[in-house]
């Protein structure tokens, strides 16, 4: 195996699309790395549809079973082949994006081999100490030595906590993907055919917190039948299990309010965001996309907490709960809302530039 001094890890969608900047700005220069997938989501749907859709090359895959066993047991497996994967290719950093098992695995699987962390999207909080995603981003911020800050707010953050490792502010990479994406999707995207209805809400739910509980995905349920737009709804895995388990799933399939699709790609989820009218989500994702210039779409969050506060401080994202006239509400309130900043509070696409940028000072 070739002796490459960086090596950049993903493990799940929304990691492959905010790495992808980095990626492409490295390979632009000629930069050598290695790029690694967990297999934390398997489903080529999930992830490496993304990957290929991006024009990304094929990461090496880690011996790790795909989302199996417990949220201990996949961090676990990630962090031992992470740590044997590091002991084979001598690297001297592990990047990391995120809040998943796997940013948390593969960098507790590096420090134990003493080579440095960083971290892209550090510094984001929620203060809801139930979301595995807060306790997975708290020990990562604390554990790396590089950090990437998408906003000023997310430095202070790590500021205030006295984090070790050096910061910068570089802009989420989030909206580099989506500028460069856009213009592809608008030319190969065939969704919108399978979308019979002028105006609609388009609607993600994966969340554990809400589909894992009855009440919560019940609620979630009746608010999309009731919404007072037609709500196209790609179903997760996860989420589509749920509603089998929980016996919701008939009453949202029969709804003529609702129109299912299944897991996306990339460029079909750019085009449904450029073309609804409100996103209804509990994706942190899709609330950093939502304000990037080629969409500028007002967002229901359908969380009790957010680690995207830039998003609501700008108006471009409400958090509405999940209770189902709070979430109407919410929906018939930022159906109304006309004016949305032209800017993003989340930089303005150029942070894998930066990042790619800082890597390699730091490494050479």
């Amino acid at each position: 195996m070739p002796k490459t001094k960086l090596v950049l890890v993903v493990g799940t969608r929304p990691e492959v699309i905010k790495m992808a900047p980095i990626i492409k700005a490295l390979l632009k220069d000629g930069y050598r790395f290695q790029f690694i997938h967990s297999g934390q989501h398997y489903e080529y749907n999930m992830c490496l549809r993304f990957v290929k859709e991006l024009g990304l090359p094929n990461p090496r895959r880690l011996p790790v079973v795909g989302s199996l066993g417990t949220p201990a047991a996949q961090t676990a497996r990630i962090m031992i082949a992470m740590e044997e994967f590091i002991a084979r290719t001598k690297a001297g950093l592990v990047l990391v994006q995120g809040d998943t098992n796997t940013v948390l695995g593969a960098a507790l699987g590096s420090l134990k081999q003493g080579v440095d962390v960083g971290h892209v999207e550090a510094g984001l909080r929620s203060y809801d100490w139930r979301m595995p995603e807060e306790h997975n981003r708290r020990m990562v911020d604390h554990v790396s030595k590089l950090l990437f800050a998408p906003t000023s707010a997310s430095k202070k953050t790590l500021l205030d906590e006295s984090v070790p490792g050096r910061i910068w502010v570089t802009g989420n990479t989030i909206i580099d993907a989506v500028t460069d994406m856009m213009p592809i999707a608008a030319r190969k995207s065939r969704i919108m055919s399978k979308v019979d209805c002028d105006e609609f809400a388009l609607a993600t739910m994966h969340r554990a917190e809400n589909v894992d509980s009855r009440e919560v995905l019940s609620n979630l349920v009746m608010a999309l039948t009731e919404s007072p737009l037609p709500v196209v709804l790609p179903l997760h895995p996860r989420t589509e299990s749920r509603l089998h388990t929980f016996g919701f799933y008939q009453k949202i399939a029969c709804s003529k309010n609702v129109i299912l699709l299944p897991p996306l790609g990339y460029l079909d989820l750019l085009m449904l965001m450029k073309k609804c009218r409100v996103i209804i989500t509990d994706s942190g994702g899709l609330q950093e996309e939502a304000t990037a210039p080629s969409i500028r779409k007002p967002v229901v969050v359908t969380r009790e907490s957010t680690d995207r506060p830039e998003a609501v401080k700008a108006k471009f994202a409400i958090v509405v709960g999940t209770q189902k006239e709070r979430i109407l509400r919410g929906i018939k309130s930022m159906i109304s809302r006309r004016r949305l900043p032209s800017k993003s509070p989340y930089g303005n696409g150029r942070a894998g530039e930066a990042i790619s940028r800082i890597l390699r000072e730091e490494l050479e």
